[in-house]
């Protein structure tokens, strides 16, 4: 059995249903990767997330949304005076782009309580989180995530990070680029995107990104990089891998999500690296061929 915690944000998703009309749904990159990872692990296996939501029925109905998912619910705080954030995605030859409401987000509060955050990841085997989840947090939480999940590493538990890297979540880009480095120094796995680490890091390939993560302290690096070779740096052992080609991409959401997903199941059963490099190919090459984050 592994019971894998991740933490972060699930926001209400309106995706373009036709002119002027908008499907809801719920969404978020660390919730759309444990989404996948409960339909690919094991029934002995156990997903919770860990957030904060409001009281009022839409947070209400996120949290059922995640329970009838199969994720585990019971470590989400309540805040009376907050709800939950809100996004639209906006479609172009399937790429995307979006809009966000989150200023009464009570998940930027997810680590305002240190000891809920301590009791979440008690008897835990991993913790998983994304840039996101530190960008929307304020800085003193940010330190209080980052040290209570340094504490969880040194007591036998594995952190995963998706440096998911956006600067318009941050104070600043310099900001960004040092609390992702502390966070990959207390991460044992690291899912970076070469794309988004090259436009924000500067790194030239993603042998290059591989490094710099591995310089902190990480064991494994996936350096994703969109239709381009995969790259694996395993303990100094550098291997390429190819993706999935797809002919027809309708919507990319959740491709990196769903990516992570389907590595990291692929990897807690045991499997090779490069097995569960093409689990996680093979997905998102299925995720991108229909619109939305979550596909059935």
């Amino acid at each position: 059995m592994t019971r894998i915690v991740a933490i972060g944000e699930c926001m209400v998703e309106m995706a373009s249903a036709g002119a002027d009309i908008y499907r809801m749904g719920f969404a978020g990159d660390t919730m759309n990767t444990a989404w996948y990872l409960r339909r690919l692990l094991g029934e002995a296996d156990q997903v919770d997330y860990f957030t904060a939501v409001g009281t009022d029925d839409l947070s209400d109905r996120m949290v059922t949304f995640l329970q009838d998912a199969g994720l585990g619910t019971d470590h989400i705080q309540r805040r009376r005076d907050l709800s939950v954030g809100l996004y639209t995605i906006q479609l172009q030859d399937g790429e995307r782009s979006f809009s966000y409401w989150r200023g009464q987000s009570a998940a930027r509060s997810l680590a305002r309580d240190a000891r809920a955050l301590m009791s979440a990841l008690t008897q835990a085997d991993v913790a998983y989180l994304s840039g996101i989840t530190l960008a929307i947090l304020p800085a003193p939480d940010r330190a209080t995530l980052l040290r209570s999940l340094g504490e969880f590493k040194a007591a036998g538990g594995q952190v995963v990070l998706d440096p998911n890297l956006r600067p318009k979540l941050w104070e600043d880009e310099d900001t960004m680029r040092r609390v992702v480095t502390e966070a990959a120094s207390v991460s044992d796995v690291v899912l970076p995107s070469h794309e988004d680490e090259a436009s924000w890091f500067g790194d030239a390939a993603p042998a290059a990104t591989a490094n710099r993560y591995a310089s902190q302290g990480s064991a494994l690096i996936i350096v994703k990089n969109g239709a381009g070779q995969i790259l694996a740096w395993q303990d100094g052992n550098v291997s390429l891998h190819d993706p999935v080609t797809v002919s027809d991409v309708v919507d990319t959401t959740a491709a990196g999500d769903s990516f992570n997903a389907g590595f990291l199941a692929c990897w807690f059963n045991g499997s090779s690296v490069a097995e569960a490099v093409q689990s996680g190919a093979g997905l998102a090459a299925q995720v991108v061929q229909s619109r939305g984050a979550l596909v059935s």
